[in-house]
């Protein structure tokens, strides 16, 4: 009798099951708004039974949308980081923005229905996660700055330029992902010299920066 070709069935961990539910949600949810997905639409992409989507998931789809949400905010949080902190700042600020366009483009409809909001499954919980990529960002710039006690002025400036930087993302993807990404890119990076700039001529802690900014540029 001739041995089976068929490959032996390996039985995945609940740790490797739960990664394969989270990773199929999140393909679905970068193309498609989340009211849009159904459990029956993840255990097809994942290949397993609906059942067994709520058997990791007992909390239905808000609960898988939240873990999904979750999984792609821890992402995008590393987006802002940089190892080791040296060299040039703005050097160090493209390659994060190259990270965090690089996800905008990836996860497409899901980024826009993330940051938009008005989801019907949305809740303060979802709102909380995504606020919290908004302050990792904020405190990586910080750290880039060299600066471990930003005043107010700083502060706000950093959190505007992060604002900035999402309905900047929004309106490329709905202008069809245009100007060019490396484009978009640079005139964000000269969007944040210029934000620091303006707010240098009232707060000396930013002029300190925009002072050792220009000298980076002089390296």
């Amino acid at each position: 009798m001739t041995p089976s070709a068929t490959p032996a069935y390996r039985r995945l961990s609940v740790e490797e099951r739960r990664s394969q539910l989270l990773a199929a949600a999140l393909a679905l949810f970068a193309h498609r708004a989340p009211e849009d997905v159904s459990l029956d639409d993840v255990a097809e992409a994942a290949g397993v039974s609906r059942p067994l989507v709520y058997r990791y998931f007992p909390g239905g789809k808000q609960q898988l949308y939240e873990a999904a949400l979750r999984s792609a905010a821890e992402e995008l949080q590393l987006c802002f980081g940089e190892q080791p902190h040296e060299g040039p700042l703005l050097t160090r600020l493209s390659h994060a923005l190259d990270r965090y366009l690089t996800f905008v483009d990836e996860h497409d409809t899901g980024f826009s229905a993330l940051l938009q909001g008005g989801s019907v499954v949305e809740t303060s919980r979802t709102t909380a996660i995504v606020d919290g990529v908004r302050r990792s960002a904020a405190e990586h710039i910080y750290r880039h700055l060299g600066v471990t006690d930003p005043g107010p002025r700083l502060r706000m400036t950093v959190r505007t330029w992060i604002t900035a930087v999402e309905a900047a993302s929004l309106i490329w993807l709905d202008e069809g992902k245009q100007p060019p990404v490396e484009e978009l890119r640079a005139w964000l990076v000269e969007q944040f010299v210029a934000v620091l700039t303006v707010t240098a001529g009232r707060d000396p802690q930013t002029a300190a920066l925009v002072g050792a900014l220009a000298g980076d540029g002089r390296d």
